[in-house]
């Protein structure tokens, strides 16, 4: 792999019964980068970050991990709906560092510093599952920053929030990125594609059409399924 590739998807593809969701998918995630990934509803985006993420598995093809780590120490996902324990906002994080081997005093240290960096430390004793939807994100980028990932997934992470909300959801995946982590981001705001993507990937029925700049997406796309897109002339969901 080139210098700097933390994960390689060559000809892989998924299906799901007799419907293949993805086609021959050929990417290389970059340490270092923040990635966005567009395309119009039913394009198979979601799916793609469950695949390089190890929740699905492929049909065919290959996926190639050469992080500093473990791949399965090195990543974390967060969904455009969470899921919150029926427990704490703090415990919640806890949890996910337990499951990752950290120990008791440790995973505490480390769960206090993650609930604090999103702002949240005065509602760690209340229950994750009461808190406003803006702040179960806020809780699930902490849980997933507390591990500290080499390489974070984000599936639509502020598709559901007011403004305020996802502008605090948008500065925190700001930090987690700061702090060195590769960020591969779903979304469907195409300002906040353009504020935060260095890298976009165009995905347009299951398939990967276009992988460019950020500003040279934006401003001259170079297939004809992505010009549509940005002119709102691609229908919303994606027929294959």
């Amino acid at each position: 792999m080139a210098e700097g590739t933390l994960l390689r998807a060559r000809g892989v593809t998924v299906r799901f019964g007799a419907y293949e969701a993805l086609h021959g998918i050929d990417l290389d995630i970059v340490q270092g980068r923040r990635i966005g990934v567009l395309g119009a509803n039913g394009a198979g985006k979601s799916v793609l970050l469950r695949t390089l993420h190890g929740l699905v598995v492929p049909a065919g093809g290959e996926i190639t991990w050469s992080g500093p780590r473990a791949r399965a120490r090195s990543q974390a996902m967060v969904f455009q709906r969470p899921v919150m324990l029926r427990r704490s906002a703090l415990a919640n994080i806890e949890y996910a560092l337990a499951v990752n081997g950290a120990a008791g005093d440790e995973r505490r240290r480390l769960a206090a510093r993650a609930i604090e960096r999103v702002g949240l430390a005065h509602l760690a004793s209340r229950q994750a599952r009461v808190l406003s939807g803006g702040e179960q994100q806020r809780i699930a980028l902490a849980r997933a920053w507390a591990l500290e990932p080499t390489l974070l997934f984000l599936d639509e992470p502020t598709s559901s929030l007011d403004p305020a909300a996802a502008a605090e959801v948008e500065r925190i995946v700001g930090q987690i990125h700061a702090a060195g982590t590769t960020i591969v981001m779903t979304t469907h705001n195409l300002g906040l594609a353009r504020r935060f993507a260095d890298e976009i990937v165009f995905v347009d029925a299951g398939r990967v059409a276009e992988v460019a700049a950020a500003d040279r997406f934006f401003s001259a796309p170079a297939s004809r399924e992505a010009s549509q897109f940005l002119e709102g002339e691609l229908p919303w969901t994606t027929a294959r």
